[in-house]
């Protein structure tokens, strides 16, 4: 059997972090339930205080349809944590900005620094270059919060 699965990412300001990965994916905020027409309306339905509102958010695919079940792309959730961010990651994302194999290597090089260079302007850190010949090329950056990620 197969599970639906989602990526969590701790952070100290969920709603900021969702909003980079939104842009830097093409993904959008997950919609409100059934019923409510913002977040906003639904948190006051539900009594939840308003110091509580940025305790998660979540970013999904552009084809996410609400009750429907499976997407082929994973709902990323960021989650409000206390501590800080204190080590390198042991989990990272790429973003396959320069295409597949069928690209020319090339091409997928000058695609990928310029999704670095975009990124970088959404507030990301450009950390280093990275050419290990056969095995590709990419850039390793961090989010706003220090989360390492590939753009390849």
């Amino acid at each position: 059997m197969v599970y639906d699965f989602q990526i969590v990412i701790d952070c100290a300001d969920p709603g900021r972090l969702a909003e980079f990965w939104i842009q830097a994916l093409g993904y959008i905020e997950e919609p409100p339930p059934a019923g409510f027409d913002s977040w906003e309306a639904a948190l006051t339905a539900w009594q939840v205080p308003e110091s509580d509102w940025n305790t998660m958010a979540a970013a999904v695919p552009p084809d996410f349809k609400p009750g429907e079940g499976r997407s082929p792309r994973p709902r990323l959730l960021f989650a409000k944590v206390p501590e800080p961010k204190s080590g390198k990651n042991r989990l990272h994302l790429d973003i396959r900005a320069g295409g597949d194999r069928s690209t020319p290597p090339d091409e997928r090089w000058e695609k990928a620094k310029a999704r670095a260079a975009e990124l970088e302007k959404l507030g990301a850190t450009r950390v280093r270059e990275m050419d290990e010949g056969v095995q590709g090329r990419w850039i390793v950056m961090q989010d706003p919060e220090g989360n390492e990620f590939c753009v390849t």
